[in-house]
């Protein structure tokens, strides 16, 4: 914006400005008037630099990546994570139980046994996030000798991993967060009110599916007529007034189940909200004994459930390696800490996942590796299950019992 205000040109108005009724000043370079404006001219010009970057950065189209994502987080937006790279690896012989968590390395990274997908064929974990592990296919050498292992090979790639998403991705996202508007009740409306309450950490919002009827279901059915024909006489007249009128408006198409909403919160701490939070939370949107009136902020006609995710607690069993000088008791406070940060993060993440939560044997496995005195980690179960851990799209992973040996 101010790419033509430039040293020479503050300078040279600097200078018109002083002669401007002394005309007969001397204005050439090596002039006392010369010396006395042109370090002024210098510092103008940086100043008119620093605001041309304070416009740049303002805006979210020419924002650097820092002032983006604070620009960001204004709306509840953060970039993408980087992914691990999941690959099919041929572990022989077939007749080979290669256990869950097994460790293996190709060239400069390490992937981890994640699951057993059939006769020497298992999915295997980049333990480094990002697109370097889709490096494939390769060697693999374990990193601890496996009894019975004849040959290893990462055979293909199954799911790719990806870098943490770059800033032009994430400015794109950003500015088409603004396409979708909150108002009248649809699910941006319900996120964004019931997310600004407080107490609330997180929202999800559907469609009640539990004895709500889609439109389609209430429409009236071709036996209609004939099944109204055949109830018998004397039958009560306030079942047959009833009757009519539902079977006229549905014959209207006005017999509909109205909006049926369900929404589901996680508390500000990341945890299973409290029944007082959550009888907050239905005051305020729709009270009890006044469903679908629109006394709360949700529209008139919506009738609106409030619930809280369900905490599941993820007991974790594992085998340590460690340290000279580190045993269980020494390093167990590093490895309960570093359990309770992964499953926060999951928690964490909650409302913006689609579907239900995994927690992963080779994320946890990861948070241990990174722990003092921890030199490997191996035969980890969630559960007493030597497998991922997926839970219902309402629970979150709560805080169980570590044991270690």
């Amino acid at each position: 914006m101010y790419e033509s205000v430039t040293y020479e040109s503050l300078l040279q108005s600097m200078l018109a400005a002083a002669t401007e009724n002394h005309p007969g000043l001397d204005t050439r370079e090596g002039s006392v008037l010369w010396y006395g404006q042109a370090p002024s001219a210098v510092e103008a010009q940086n100043l008119y630099i620093q605001l041309d970057a304070v416009l740049a950065e303002t805006f979210g189209d020419t924002a650097s990546r820092p002032y983006l994502l604070r620009r960001a987080a204004e709306r509840g937006l953060s970039p993408k994570p980087a992914s691990a790279a999941l690959v099919r690896g041929e572990l022989l012989p077939e007749s080979l139980d290669v256990p869950v968590g097994t460790r293996f390395n190709l060239g400069e990274l390490n992937y981890a046994v994640e699951e057993r997908l059939g006769p020497g064929s298992y999915a295997l974990r980049c333990e480094t996030a990002g697109t370097a592990g889709n490096d494939v296919p390769g060697a693999l050498t374990p990193v601890e000798y496996v009894a019975g292992l004849e040959s290893a090979e990462a055979a293909e790639l199954l799911i790719p991993g990806e870098d943490e998403e770059g800033t032009e991705d994430f400015r794109q996202r950003y500015l088409l967060s603004f396409d979708a508007q909150a108002y009248g009740g649809n699910e941006a409306d319900y996120r964004e009110k019931l997310g600004a309450l407080p107490g609330v950490g997180g929202v999800r919002v559907r469609r009640a599916g539990e004895g709500a009827a889609s439109p389609r279901e209430l429409r009236l059915p071709s036996g209609w007529e004939a099944f109204r024909a055949s109830l018998p006489e004397g039958t009560d007249a306030d079942v047959l007034a009833w009757l009519d009128a539902a079977a006229d408006a549905a014959g209207k198409g006005l017999l509909t189940a109205g909006a049926a909403v369900e929404a589901v919160v996680i508390d500000s701490t990341f945890s299973p909200p409290s029944g007082e939070l959550l009888g907050e939370l239905q005051e305020a949107a729709d009270p009890q004994g006044e469903e679908g009136e629109g006394v709360g902020f949700a529209p008139i006609g919506h009738v609106v459930r409030v619930l809280g995710v369900t905490g599941r607690a993820a007991d974790v069993a594992a085998s340590f390696v460690y340290e000279e000088g580190w045993d269980w008791e020494a390093a167990r406070p590093y490895l309960e800490e570093a359990a309770a940060e992964y499953l926060l993060s999951l928690r964490k993440g909650w409302a913006q996942a689609s579907g239900g939560l995994v927690v992963r044997v080779s994320a946890l496995e990861s948070a241990f590796l990174a722990c003092p005195g921890i030199v490997d980690v191996s035969g980890t179960t969630i559960c007493g299950a030597a497998e991922n851990l997926t839970l219902a799209p309402d629970e979150v992973p709560v805080e169980g019992t570590l044991y270690g040996t």
